[in-house]
């Protein structure tokens, strides 16, 4: 009983952390999945097309049956915002994200995603979200983390390195077409950073929109439905190649119902219940965890290509994270002991009254509680 008990509150107060570390394995698999299903010719702007749309049509009786009482009566300024969300969250991020893909590697890919917690947090700054202050050591571990961060970034960017050799044969090998095998690493980096910046963009507009529209599995619908929308006229524009929607039995098919039941649905909704708990820049802190988990699959089990500088810069980066997430902690203590002193200084306000009241003749005491 006293077992349950502390398991219970153990879950209470992490909870929050435990479903952000779900969201990361989920994407872990995500990534190896997405690799095989493109280099078997899946087209990634079809592939995220139907991932939404699975992820609207599987949140679609949630958000009906259990939020039709308390989700806000949806305007035209609302529908606009989600769009814009949708945009910078769903489809732009996405296409670009998945894009970088054929360019470079999973490894590569999840390392770079790690600056989204920087540049969140730089955004965040901007919009007063997140306070700095100079004098204090955390204050100057945020901008400094940062900086180290982005440094990391630069050095994956643009120095390869040598090719670090698996010492024995992968235990699993990803057939491919090697039409769609090309490495363009420049190419690949800057669609990929300018996915993570859609992406931070789209979590500081998540804080905002929250406020208005506090229904997380309406809104998650809401912008898988959109976003579906969005990339599929990307997609009518930009592919013309005949098939190109059709989907067999295989990888790419099972590759589809994982990333929009797990990802576009299950994991889109955890984010915004954690930046409705948390904050936007706690969403994306946890990041460094997905590039551990992808690199060690990678090399140890895919035999993926792992170069020095990817790991040299990953380092980095994480590294950078972590000062950034040591001057955060600070913040929560602080919003802790002002909501304790705001409770306070409540609850003396409603005492003062009464004591004043003892020290008064009796008629007074009868007379301040008439109406």
């Amino acid at each position: 009983m006293a077992m349950n008990v502390r398991l219970g509150v153990f879950f209470t107060r992490f909870k929050p952390h435990i479903l952000i570390i779900f969201a990361q394995v989920g994407y872990t698999f995500m990534y190896f999945f997405t690799d095989a299903s493109f280099k078997h010719g899946m087209n990634p702007h079809v592939h995220i097309t139907y991932r939404q749309i699975v992820a609207s049509v599987g949140m679609f009786p949630l958000a009906y049956f259990f939020e039709r009482k308390t989700r806000p009566r949806m305007t035209g300024t609302l529908f606009l915002e989600i769009f814009v969300l949708s945009l910078l969250g769903m489809s732009l991020s996405l296409n670009m994200h998945f894009a970088s893909l054929t360019y470079s590697s999973p490894t590569f890919v999840t390392s770079l995603i790690n600056t989204i917690a920087c540049l969140t947090f730089i955004i965040a700054v901007m919009f007063r979200m997140e306070i700095v202050d100079l004098k204090n050591p955390r204050g100057i571990a945020k901008v400094v983390g940062t900086s180290v961060s982005l440094g990391g970034v630069m050095i994956m960017t643009f120095y390869k390195g040598p090719i670090i050799r698996n010492p024995w044969h992968p235990f699993i090998h990803i057939q491919h077409k090697a039409s769609n095998l090309h490495e363009n690493w420049l190419k690949g980096s800057l669609l990929t950073v300018s996915s993570c910046i859609s992406w931070a963009l789209s979590y500081i507009m998540q804080a905002f929109t929250l406020k208005r529209y506090p229904a997380q599995i309406s809104l998650s619908t809401w912008m898988n439905l959109v976003g579906a929308a969005q990339s599929g006229v990307f997609a009518v524009l930009t592919q013309h190649r005949p098939g190109v929607w059709s989907v067999g039995l295989n990888i790419d098919l099972w590759c589809i119902i994982y990333s929009g039941i797990v990802c576009s649905a299950l994991i889109v909704y955890i984010q915004l219940w954690c930046t409705e708990e948390k904050g936007p820049v706690f969403v994306t802190m946890f990041d460094p965890l997905c590039t551990v988990l992808v690199a060690a699959l990678a090399y140890f089990v895919f035999g993926q290509k792992l170069y020095m500088g990817s790991i040299v810069g990953g380092g980095i980066v994480i590294m950078g994270l972590y000062m950034l997430l040591w001057g955060k902690e600070s913040d929560e203590f602080e919003l802790q002991n002002k909501s304790q002193l705001e409770s306070d200084s409540v609850h003396e306000t409603f005492q003062q009254p009464d004591l004043q009241i003892g020290a008064s003749p009796p008629t007074n005491h009868v007379l301040q509680h008439q109406p």
